[in-house]
């Protein structure tokens, strides 16, 4: 499954910079972003399409996996201090992530869900807390 999950997002990836976005800049009308982080254990830059919010100049993102019970990789790459690039459209700029917890967690993710209703549930399928993340542009 996780190869699976890795090729498809490859794919997606590629498709959505060959395009500026049009293809795979959106689903089921929430915007698509490719976050680009540097593996903790590789070295290797990875890039991963996500789904994301709006905060003011700054983005959000769920690090759901679809209710896994394990963080998805990118969340870890970035829990390491290290910085990150984002791709919205053509336009690609440098990232600074923070973990958000307390008042300003439960608000991003209530606006999360209303964006991608699906998260709920996903929440619901897992024992761990999904973390909500803020990145910055530098």
């Amino acid at each position: 499954m996780r190869v699976l999950l890795s090729l498809v997002g490859s794919l997606h990836s590629a498709l959505y910079r060959a395009t500026g976005g049009r293809i795979g800049g959106s689903m089921k009308n929430a915007p698509v972003l490719l976050l680009t982080t540097k593996g903790r254990k590789t070295g290797k830059m990875r890039t991963t399409p996500l789904l994301y919010g709006r905060d003011g100049d700054n983005l959000v993102l769920v690090a759901s996996v679809g209710g896994a019970p394990r963080n998805p990789a990118w969340y870890h790459n970035l829990q390491q201090g290290q910085k990150a690039e984002v791709q919205i459209g053509r336009e690609r700029f440098r990232v600074q992530a923070r973990v958000v917890e307390g008042e300003e967690r439960e608000r991003l993710w209530a606006q999360m869900v209303e964006l991608w209703p699906d998260y709920a549930e996903y929440q619901r399928k897992t024992t761990r807390r999904i973390p909500v993340v803020v990145l910055q542009p530098r």
